[in-house]
């Protein structure tokens, strides 16, 4: 088999459950972040790396933005408002310094809701839109003819089956590209301290922010304008971000 110079990262932010939305957070995200896989290995994970020496002194750290966010477990460090604010400096310029190419889907659940009497499940719709930008991505990159691995985090044993069983769909030509036979999914549990996964856990949830309130100021979101798949003109809406409805 002959495989991809890509790999695909993939993470959630908020749930994709359409009873008791939380006015707070009315939307699910998902980012797929594509990655050259000799930049990854030569420059993101050593990134990394380094980051977590520097604050922890080792590198076994599983980054996770719920907890930074919440300065809970190896995190506390961040109670001390001189600590936090130079990990944010440096996560800041960690995610903009990496090279990657991001695609995302934002579902606003409550007016997909409000405008569907069946709505369909938030998740598989940004999935086939994540999936079809992505096939996209790849035609253009030429990579479209050999194996790209879209790696996601393992989430319990129903919730895995339903998203690889859509996964299949999908990739079976239930999409607007047509088949998609060249891409292979891959479950990996939290403990195996992916760098790619804590890269994607890290940029879902700006992005979600960013659509729920665009004009409140989001350095994370800032950091990742340029990271994201875009038209030849430099449009990024309908091309590395989709929001829907």
């Amino acid at each position: 088999m002959n495989y991809s110079e890509y790999i695909v990262y993939i993470d959630e932010s908020g749930d994709h459950g359409l009873t008791n939305i939380n006015p707070d957070h009315p939307v699910f995200a998902l980012a797929f972040c594509v990655v050259e896989k000799a930049k990854y290995i030569e420059k993101i994970v050593p990134a990394f790396q380094r980051f977590k020496f520097d604050f922890w002194g080792h590198d076994s750290i599983v980054l996770h933005g719920h907890e930074i966010r919440k300065a809970t477990g190896d995190f506390n460090i961040l109670l001390n408002p001189n600590t936090r604010a130079s990990f944010i400096d440096r996560v800041t310029q960690l995610i903009g310094d990496a090279e990657f190419t991001l695609i995302a889907a934002v579902i606003d659940k409550a007016k997909h809701v409000k405008k569907y009497s069946d709505p369909a499940d938030p998740y598989s719709i940004a999935l086939g839109f994540c999936m079809e930008r992505l096939q996209r991505f790849l035609i253009d990159k030429g990579q479209a003819n050999v194996q790209t691995h879209l790696q996601v985090e393992c989430r319990g044993k129903t919730e895995d089956a339903k998203l690889e069983l859509e996964f299949r769909r999908i990739c079976d030509g239930q999409n607007a590209v047509g088949k998609m036979q060249n891409l292979e999914i891959r479950f990996m549990d939290k403990k195996h301290n992916s760098t790619g996964l804590q890269l994607a856990d890290l940029v879902a949830h700006p992005i979600g922010r960013h659509v729920i309130k665009p004009d409140q100021p989001n350095r994370a979101y800032d950091a990742l304008k340029s990271k994201f798949r875009a038209s030849p003109n430099g449009k990024i809406e309908g091309y590395g971000l989709k929001i829907f409805p």
